[in-house]
């Protein structure tokens, strides 16, 4: 059984999900607990799978509670349910949290969020991908920058100067986010020449995804392998998958998120690229041969697919739950239950509307992902219709770079 603590220091709240979550009863063993010194106890009494925290309550609120949590028991999902509209706090609280969730949130909604953080979970325990990183010398390590601005955004008092005096400390970098600032990709009514003013402008979460996109810029091209594959490909295609799901971001899909989401949604090719070139080969020739989708042929090759290295990677580095789930189920959406129109379905059905021509070497092997289609756009309520999203994500064809 998995262990969840829910938090609050509203009573009612806690009793309405008591009842609505009493149907998991057998397959969940659950606290409610009406303040963060009740949480941290519970925690140092027994193992926790998730916890489930409000942010305003009195004495420890949400977030330090979180806090505590990620620094004691990191291995612990960690859900926010917030009513801040404030954007910078929203930053600071997704930087603590694996999912953040806003106020007002149903217990259905609540519900569905929990099955599907534990679904990835034991989707990323897979022996066959333990085996399979294993395998891997040395994954990735986050990029410099990019920790630095994680580690800053969790601090409350966090002010746009510092941001921007972190990104300017590496010049590299700056000058990457200048550039794709200015780009058409924002369309800017004048130029950015100063990183202080992307950052008051753009606001924290999107220089914060435009650093992690340099950053795996640089890395990328310089790359070397034994595959016949073109960095400069895959990288435009990364910026033509960004640029097509934040068009059709919506519902429970933040364009930050969605612009993050389609930049890092192949980046498990690159590891394989780098670590497993004969098998990826493998898979290229069996994927072109028998027309089958190369993430299928992957997982015969190498025992995992790209999809799920590559969300395997973002979760050892902290991304929000929201990335690392799109990232893995990104071919396979349907193998998971909806509730609404949210990441996962903007990155799959951005993925499948992509042009041949937008796409690389690996991208479009064996045909387009099965059942993403008008019908399951209409079975998300999509606040738009396929028509819609074609237009969208055709308009959307301008590289970042």
């Amino acid at each position: 059984m998995k262990n969840i603590v829910f938090v609050d220091d509203e009573r009612e709240l806690l009793d309405g999900l008591r009842a609505r979550l009493y149907k998991h009863r057998n397959d969940w063993n659950m606290q409610f607990l009406l303040s963060g010194d009740e949480a941290i106890a519970a925690f140092e009494q027994r193992h926790v799978d998730l916890i489930v925290s409000d942010v305003r309550m009195p004495g420890m609120d949400g977030g330090q509670l979180l806090s505590v949590v990620k620094q004691r028991w990191p291995n612990t999902v960690r859900v926010i349910v917030s009513g801040y509209s404030d954007p910078v706090q929203a930053v600071r609280l997704t930087s603590l949290a694996h999912q953040y969730v806003a106020k007002p949130c149903d217990g259905r909604q609540l519900e569905n969020i929990i099955e599907r953080c534990f679904n990835l979970r034991d989707l990323l325990s897979e022996e066959p991908l333990r085996k399979m990183v294993g395998r891997i010398g040395k994954l990735p390590a986050m990029p410099k920058t990019y920790g630095l601005l994680q580690t800053a955004l969790a601090q409350p008092s966090v002010t746009a100067a510092e941001i921007g005096d972190i990104v300017t400390a590496d010049a590299a970098i700056a000058s990457k986010v200048l550039q794709i600032t200015n780009s058409a990709f924002f369309r800017l009514r004048k130029p950015m020449v100063r990183i202080k003013d992307a950052v008051t402008y753009l606001g924290f979460a999107t220089i914060r995804n435009l650093v992690l996109s340099a950053e795996l810029s640089s890395q990328w091209k310089a790359s070397q392998s034994l595959l016949d594959v073109d960095p400069e490909q895959l990288q435009n295609h990364a910026q033509f998958a960004a640029a097509a799901c934040k068009s059709l971001a919506g519902g429970r899909a933040s364009a930050d998120d969605a612009w993050l989401a389609g930049l890092l949604h192949d980046i498990g090719h690159w590891i394989l690229i780098q670590e497993c070139p004969n098998e990826l080969a493998r898979a290229l020739e069996l994927s072109r041969s028998e027309n089958i989708p190369l993430f299928e042929c992957e997982r015969r090759t190498t025992g995992a697919t790209h999809a799920q290295i590559g969300a395997y990677l973002l979760g050892l580095w902290g991304l929000p739950y929201s990335i690392v789930e799109a990232v893995a189920m990104h071919h396979t959406p349907k193998a998971i239950t909806p509730h609404g129109y949210d990441l996962l379905g903007a990155l799959s059905v951005s993925h499948a509307l992509l042009e041949p021509k937008n796409a690389h070497a690996l991208a479009g092997s064996g045909g387009p992902d099965s059942g993403i289609d008008a019908a399951y756009l209409a079975s998300l309520n999509a606040p738009f219709d396929w028509d819609e999203a074609q237009r969208r994500v055709r308009a959307s064809a301008v590289p970042a770079n």
